[in-house]
């Protein structure tokens, strides 16, 4: 190596209890690499694997350079229906990424050319499907710079605005807009609603009544089902808990008349904040407040301190409340990697995904003819 800099080792971690003991150096390597959103915290990972993970199929590849952790691709295998590594977090994490520890170009290239050869030997037998990696992110250069078969798709559309105080980001609507917006910021504040950020030593129990508003606020309305699961609330608490020492999460409560009416809970990294859950009771709707603007400006006010290039992420998804804040949309991308012998494998997974999106379009569109969605 260049300047008697030592060769990296890559290791791929299979135990639970080994995982377990990475946090230190984990947290250290998370810091250390400028993409790293909450979702790749090893309070995150770790907890969600405790949770959802299956015995024998964790594959966390390590890069190592004179004993220090600089690399690091959290993977899980699934079998069915065709042999996959995705990572871990799946499904209720926003993005997925692999960290590399920041430095000099040469450095960061010989590290991702490491991870490259770890998850190399993994795809051998089995398609890397990396789903909801954000743009910029990091396994975006380990995707450019592969040597076989690879596939990128379209995954979830993502909305942000940027870093702005809650007066910046009304200031960017139209006029009639902007107006409507101060007349509910106004009349949040003459409602007396206060607003407390939970200390660390508390975000347990603050972060069951989160649920408890949560599923009252979406009684007798579709849920997502995970979020009134046992194990979500489980994964939620252990992570957050120790997310929040960290300061990779912060649990907001809201107060009127002296009860807890609203709870938040919002993901920051030093470029990103997004608020990834809340709970707010009925009766705020029934007193005609618009609790997307307030949880919005609780947002905004946890980036005031960070970078002034960060962003306020609204996370995935296109919902109205969103658009009405005239974000910038992004899409989340999908990135598939083989090799030669696992080919017939990626053909699989791509026309499995194009079946599903005719499927989808066609249930679409019958439901726009009336037909019954049942």
């Amino acid at each position: 190596m260049a300047g008697g800099e030592a060769a990296p080792v890559v290791t791929v971690c299979t135990d639970t209890a080994e995982f377990g003991t990475l946090r230190e150096e984990w947290n250290r390597l998370h810091r250390a690499c400028a993409t790293a959103t909450p979702f790749q915290s090893h309070a995150w990972l770790h907890s969600w694997w405790l949770s959802y993970g299956r015995a024998g199929r964790l594959r966390v590849v390590l890069v190592r350079r004179a004993g220090r952790l600089v690399a690091a691709a959290p993977l899980m295998l699934r079998p069915l229906p065709f042999p996959t590594l995705t990572p871990l977090g799946t499904a209720i994490s926003d993005f997925s990424d692999v960290l590399v520890e920041d430095g000099p170009a040469d450095a960061v290239s010989g590290t991702v050319t490491a991870l490259g050869s770890g998850l190399w030997r993994l795809a051998g037998t089995a398609v890397i499907d990396f789903r909801e990696v954000r743009p910029g992110s990091t396994v975006e250069a380990l995707h450019a710079r592969w040597p076989g078969p690879r596939h990128r798709l379209d995954d979830s559309p993502c909305l942000e605005l940027p870093a702005l105080p809650m007066d910046g980001l009304v200031q960017r609507l139209p006029r009639p807009r902007a107006q409507r917006a101060r007349a509910k910021l106004r009349k949040l504040d003459a409602m007396g609603i206060e607003r407390r950020i939970v200390p660390a030593s508390e975000v347990g129990g603050s972060l069951r009544r989160l649920l408890e508003l949560h599923r009252l606020q979406w009684q007798e309305r579709k849920v997502t089902t995970e979020h009134v699961r046992p194990r979500f609330a489980e994964h939620l608490t252990r992570s957050v808990t120790q997310m929040a020492q960290t300061g990779d999460a912060v649990v907001t409560e809201f107060t009127l008349e002296g009860s807890v009416v609203a709870a938040d809970l919002t993901f920051l990294s030093p470029r990103l904040a997004g608020g990834y859950l809340y709970g707010a009771h009925p009766r705020l709707r029934e007193r005609k407040i618009d609790v997307a603007t307030m949880l919005l400006r609780s947002c905004a006010e946890h980036l005031q301190d960070g970078p002034r290039d960060g962003v306020l992420s609204l996370l995935r998804g296109t919902e109205p409340y969103k658009l009405h804040w005239r974000p910038e949309q992004l899409v989340n991308q999908r990135l598939l990697l083989a090799r030669r012998g696992t080919a017939p494998l990626l053909g699989a997974v791509l026309a499995d995904v194009r079946a599903r999106t005719w499927a989808k379009r066609a249930r679409r569109a019958w439901k726009e003819r009336g037909g019954d969605p049942a």
